[in-house]
């Protein structure tokens, strides 16, 4: 039985991960204005964020359409895929949880299973890695969902934000929120745990990376780890250095998707985890 795995763009695994085990990526659309881009492929990651203050227009974000999840899925049932697991960002966050079902209930040429990761970024990624080492090792996906619930439970994502003026201008938050935020050069710390997102509010830049770390203790012992961040080499070294004494010696840095940091903006920098069981 050949089981494989789809997820789409914003899970931020590395190119080395995709391509080690076969993984199978949706892009999400990027939209400026009247011009489109395709996540990760039409548009760098540094371009994006390089342009993201001087856009015309604020970018919006939009999920693929049903037909391109069932593309994909019958392009694996063709490579004799017998199973098809699909993971996605948390539908707390986008649409693509829904579109990849509709997706799924109209593909007939394999059983596909839409899986909610209830999360965002690496800590996506890191449950579509699980998935594709089980699936590697012979896992039905019977097998390989109970081992992602259960690492739902211990995987967390936070990071602070520069500014809120991007998810003023998105329209993700209440706007007389942010204009207040930013009178007081508040820095809100964003969360993601089991499917709820949820925000902290601090004052300052340096109280920020003091947060990060008491909760990257808080966590306790570490199976994975992750720096997460938009476009921000200077703070992620200097969380890095501050953060040291948590650490494993080796620890990845990836730029946050721009589907993602469109909301959020640059200079965001924090980390995704997985507690050890």
């Amino acid at each position: 039985m050949s089981v494989r795995i789809v997820t789409d763009s914003t899970c931020d695994l590395p190119k080395e991960t995709i391509a080690r085990y076969d993984i199978r990526v949706v892009p999400l659309y990027i939209n400026v204005g009247k011009q489109g881009f395709l996540d990760g492929i039409d548009l760098t990651r540094e371009e994006f964020y390089n342009r993201l203050p001087t856009f015309p227009a604020h970018p919006t974000t939009a999920a693929p359409s049903p037909l391109k999840f069932r593309a994909m899925y019958d392009a694996l049932a063709d490579e004799d895929a017998t199973q098809v697991l699909s993971i996605h960002i948390s539908s707390a966050l986008s649409a693509v949880l829904d579109t990849a079902q509709i997706g799924a209930r109209e593909t007939q040429s394999v059983p596909v299973t839409v899986f909610d990761s209830r999360q965002l970024s690496l800590g996506t990624g890191f449950l579509v890695e699980t998935a594709a080492k089980l699936a590697a090792e012979g896992r039905t996906v019977g097998e390989i969902i109970p081992a992602l619930n259960a690492q739902i439970k211990r995987s967390r994502v936070f990071a602070a934000l520069d500014t809120l003026e991007f998810l003023k201008r998105s329209g993700r938050m209440n706007g007389v929120i942010a204009s207040f935020g930013t009178l007081l050069q508040l820095k809100p710390i964003l969360t993601m745990y089991d499917g709820k997102p949820g925000a902290e509010r601090v004052r300052t830049r340096e109280r920020a990376t003091q947060r990060l770390l008491e909760m990257l203790h808080e966590v306790g012992a570490l199976e994975r780890v992750a720096i997460v961040h938009t476009n921000a080499p200077t703070r992620v070294a200097e969380l890095r250095a501050h953060a040291a004494h948590l650490l494993p010696s080796e620890v990845i840095a990836t730029d946050i998707t721009p589907v993602i940091g469109a909301h959020i903006g640059p200079g965001a920098v924090g980390f995704a985890v997985v507690s050890k069981q």
